[in-house]
């Protein structure tokens, strides 16, 4: 019998927590589709999991023998896959960066040139991710060091060393009535829909809406997008407005989408993310170093 590992995940965090909401929440997925995965994994086993009160989920028999298993589980799992990648690496000397948007900026082509004049012999191979997959791959093992938009969900969990902060600036149709301003104070965007990341990306989501920044005033959200086309496409369509680090205005320009200045909330600040396993790879280790030392955080 095969059971997806995301299942045990599922499983092993509501395990933790006793509580299908604070799972939810800690997982960046719905409650619904949480219950449905508890279901489908109590379904593939045979047996009930969990007694389920008013009170929260509580582990059965085999339930607690199952959670006992599982962390080991989940962590012998993940030592392979990033093993048999890294073996993969070596053999082919491919580094795989991962990075959302415009990654480190201006920044980025002197990163990889520092790179390969450290490591001639070796290639960096820059794999792009979806605004729905905010640690670009990292957290699947997909990639082996990513550069990144702070904050973003399960970063405790990584490396993470800043690299550069810039303003966040709003994008916005260019018929808006506030398109002729030079610059818009935030809160003249309070009531505006805005074109979001998916909800799975937790923080994410939730940084690029400026939640935390609206002294407790809803969230309208006019559109939901996971690449930057798809993201220009709704503003310019009029669903909505959006906030965009300031480099934005330089890396993705289209007719029809004016960016302008945004004051009243805080910046945006890229990072370079790895791996905790990955402290002693010297390939790894060895791009970090280009990234602090092209930004200037030796």
């Amino acid at each position: 019998m095969d059971v997806d590992t995301r299942l045990l995940r599922y499983f092993a965090t509501v395990a933790e927590e006793g509580s299908l909401t604070r799972a939810a929440q800690r997982l960046y997925v719905s409650q619904p589709a949480l219950t449905k995965q508890i279901r489908q994994l109590e379904s593939a086993l045979g047996v009930p999991l969990f007694t389920r009160s008013r009170s929260g989920m509580a582990l059965t028999e085999p339930g607690r023998a199952l959670a006992a298993r599982v962390p080991g589980l989940l962590a012998g799992w993940q030592a392979a896959l990033r093993e048999t990648r890294s073996a993969a690496r070596r053999a082919d000397r491919t580094l795989r960066v991962g990075f959302l948007a415009s990654a480190a900026n201006e920044a980025t082509q002197p990163i990889i040139a520092e790179f390969a004049r450290r490591r001639p012999d070796w290639r960096a191979e820059m794999r792009q991710a979806a605004w729905s997959n905010p640690t670009a791959g990292l957290a699947d093992s997909d990639v082996d060091v990513a550069l990144v938009r702070l904050p973003f969900p399960g970063q405790e969990m990584l490396r993470v060393v800043e690299l550069l902060s810039e303003p966040r600036c709003v994008a916005l149709p260019e018929n808006h009535p506030l398109a002729g301003r030079e610059t818009i104070d935030f809160r003249e965007l309070w009531d505006e829909p805005f074109v979001a990341a998916p909800p799975g990306t937790g923080p994410w989501r939730e940084y690029w809406l400026a939640a935390d920044e609206r002294d407790g005033h809803p969230v309208r959200i006019g559109a939901v997008t996971e690449q930057p086309d798809d993201w220009l496409t709704a503003i310019a369509n009029g669903y909505g407005v959006a906030l965009a680090p300031e480099s934005a205005a330089r890396f993705y320009t289209r007719p029809g989408v004016v960016h302008r200045p945004v004051t009243g909330i805080g910046p945006s600040r890229v990072a370079v993310a790895w791996a905790r396993a990955d402290d002693a790879d010297p390939v790894v280790q060895d791009f970090v170093r280009c990234c602090r030392e092209v930004c200037g955080r030796t």
